[in-house]
């Protein structure tokens, strides 16, 4: 019964922990990207972008030059098909970090993510209670290290070619590209810089030398933490939001699409497709297979993955009996 809660997704504003969020999520970002730039111009090595099935023609944003612009990109179904935490999950299972029973609730959750393209902020909320208990106790240079393994296990091959070519179109631009999600910051920003990105703003998990404690600094960067992540960010970096441009899948990130001047709905759900075109907003979609109205169940191409989650949950839980 816990799980129809998921169904009905409740819009937060901005609280004292969202602002403590953003802000410790700015400047995790922006040490964590110094770093990068310090060691190699990563950027510079980034692959071109590719051309999505379904693909627009190139927009005629972003503008060349304008170093007061940058662009900022949810992570989960924008960037990447499915939920980071989930598929971090699956990595430390793999490393005997927990077990099977810890296993089957991963799986479950990734695979209702996957049916319904739903982030309601309990859900993910549980994901990553799930997960700080995990690391509590580990060293965070052992998580950034297998966090390299887990993105050419899991997440290579899930990057959306049509998004990716969207970030690397503001790169070339001479432009900084941000990831902005809900995943631990150490795994978003090995994410960025496999994809050749400026950096990551992600949830912050408190560390006492280099040791995670398993309590986090604010909340998890989700909703109205995200928006001031990204406010944050942008007035050390010296941007104006109004030339910046920001992108995702889901109505939750409306606070954050809201703040700049060129939003995009990137493979969006229901509830943003609507208030996207209400608003003119520029939407794109690079999913193979169309999702069902409402219940969001994946047409097509789309089955296939999602019964192979489901299948992988139900086989779990047989074998616990």
């Amino acid at each position: 019964m816990a799980a129809l809660g998921w169904l009905t997704p409740r819009r937060r504003s901005a609280t004292a922990r969202s602002v403590l969020a953003g802000e410790a999520s700015a400047e995790a970002a922006r040490k964590s990207s110094l770093e990068l730039e310090d060691a190699d111009d990563l950027r510079d090595q980034a692959p071109p972008g590719e051309d999505g099935q379904g693909q627009d023609p190139a927009p005629d944003f972003p503008v060349v030059g304008d170093d007061k612009a940058a662009a900022f990109f949810d992570l989960d179904n924008t960037v990447m098909q499915g939920a980071a935490i989930f598929h971090f999950g699956r990595g430390l299972y793999k490393r005997k970090f927990f077990q099977r029973r810890e296993l089957t609730r991963f799986a479950w959750q990734q695979a209702w993510f996957r049916i319904a393209g739903i982030e309601d902020p309990e859900h993910m909320q549980d994901a990553q209670n799930s997960a700080l208990s995990i690391v509590k106790g580990h060293r965070v240079s052992e998580l950034m290290s297998i966090g390299e393994e887990i993105y050419d296990e899991y997440m290579a091959e899930r990057i959306w070619p049509g998004t990716r070519a969207l970030a690397q179109a503001h790169l070339d631009a001479g432009q900084k590209v941000w990831l902005v999600t809900a995943a631990p910051v150490e795994i978003a920003t090995v994410i960025a810089r496999r994809l050749g990105l400026t950096g990551a703003l992600g949830t912050v998990a408190e560390s006492i030398g280099g040791v995670y404690t398993g309590r986090l600094v604010g909340e998890p960067l989700h909703g109205p933490a995200k928006a001031e992540a990204v406010r944050a960010l942008a007035a050390a970096e010296g941007l104006e939001l109004g030339r910046c441009a920001a992108y995702s899948d889901s109505h939750n990130d409306i606070p954050m699409l809201s703040l700049v001047g060129h939003p995009y709905a990137i493979n969006p759900d229901a509830k943003l497709r609507t208030y996207a075109k209400e608003r003119d907003w520029r939407l794109r979609d690079y999913r193979t297979g169309r999702k069902a109205a409402k219940v969001g169940i994946p047409a097509a191409a789309g089955v296939g993955a999602v019964a192979g989650g489901t299948a992988a949950v139900i086989a779990l839980q047989r074998r616990r009996r």
